[in-house]
């Protein structure tokens, strides 16, 4: 474990090029936690090890695009996140955006982040993910606290949860989680009463030769879950694989994607190269007689909010989708 004297120790020559490379602390003034829980000083226990949170943290580095998320979800100020497919935070986030993070600076891209930028900021605590940046864990950790899950995407949950350990903020979580559930399992009873228990299937065209068929174990797979929402036999957890989120297929098995409803997501790269490259690799599939032979209802639909987010803020808009496609109630307060 590293205390913090000997974070300050090591940090030091972080913060130094940070200097050198004309890097300046923003003027950012700290704001108050709200719905404290537990004592601190606390340690932490994640999935690098153990980590020693001296005071409750009021200054959060996000270093993935759903702890970005969740910062603003739990109601903490969010000092630096990273960039990953867009700049800035997405619009689905609202005005938690100006509320949680006006003075939220990028440390760089997802997968680059800028240590000697995140020194300067000088965070109360960092947060991550080993598959997001686990060469970088020791160096993080000398700049501030650093906790880390093991993964993104179908964890988030769980991941929200350890964040709010972090930060004090576990009322917070259990009743934002709560909340969603709950509006998550009123949609779904209106969309399954009104619409004679539809199933739902979800296709997704990601520049590939092949499509990708969402399964239940992925996030908006799991919003659907939550919401009580039947899906296609082909689109189950894999039990071969549990931690499977989806199931590729080629041309010849579109049949795979029929159900009462088809969500159809294409990735967005944001360059028109790119984005030509994906029109042309879901050709194939949309020229398809078996395509037009599907007798389900197909709806287009965001990818950034279908496939991106991994929050609960993105699970929300999924379910503001639903309710709009389904001509339900959509239960916001």
């Amino acid at each position: 474990m590293i205390t913090t004297q000997s974070r300050r120790v090591l940090a030091s020559a972080v913060v130094a090029a940070a200097l050198l490379a004309g890097c300046a602390s923003p003027d950012v003034e700290p704001t108050s936690p709200t719905a404290t829980q537990g004592d601190f000083p606390r340690t932490v226990e994640h999935f690098r090890g153990a980590t020693e949170i001296p005071a409750q943290p009021v200054r959060v580095a996000a270093l993935d695009s759903s702890y970005s998320d969740a910062v603003l979800l739990l109601e903490s100020e969010l000092v630096a996140h990273t960039d990953y497919r867009q700049d800035g935070l997405p619009e689905y986030l609202g005005a938690d955006r100006e509320t949680f993070a006006a003075e939220a600076v990028s440390v760089g891209e997802l997968s680059n982040p800028s240590l000697e930028r995140l020194a300067a900021i000088n965070p109360d605590v960092i947060i991550s993910a080993e598959v997001r940046h686990g060469e970088l864990y020791d160096q993080l950790s000398a700049i501030a606290p650093t906790v880390f899950s093991e993964t993104t995407g179908p964890t988030w949950k769980d991941n929200i949860r350890l964040l709010a350990e972090a930060l004090g903020k576990e009322v917070v979580a259990d009743a934002k989680l709560a909340e969603y559930e709950e509006r998550a399992q009123k949609i779904g009873a209106e969309i399954n009463a009104k619409h004679n228990n539809p199933v739902v299937s979800i296709i997704r065209f990601a520049g590939e030769p092949t499509a990708r068929l969402y399964r239940t174990t992925s996030f908006s797979g799991i919003v659907l879950e939550d919401a009580g929402i039947a899906r296609p036999d082909s689109q189950l957890a894999d039990p071969e694989n549990p931690t499977n989120i989806m199931n590729a297929i080629s041309p010849e098995n579109l049949h795979l994607a029929e159900a009462d409803l088809i969500i159809v997501s294409s990735y967005d790269p944001g360059d028109d190269k790119d984005a030509e490259s994906v029109r042309e690799a879901a050709q194939p599939f949309r020229a398809s007689r078996l395509w037009d032979t599907l007798e389900g209802r197909k709806v287009d639909v965001r990818d950034e909010v279908w496939m991106m987010p991994v929050s609960v803020q993105g699970a929300h808009a999924i379910l503001d989708n639903l309710a709009e496609i389904f001509d339900v109630d959509p239960h916001r307060n």
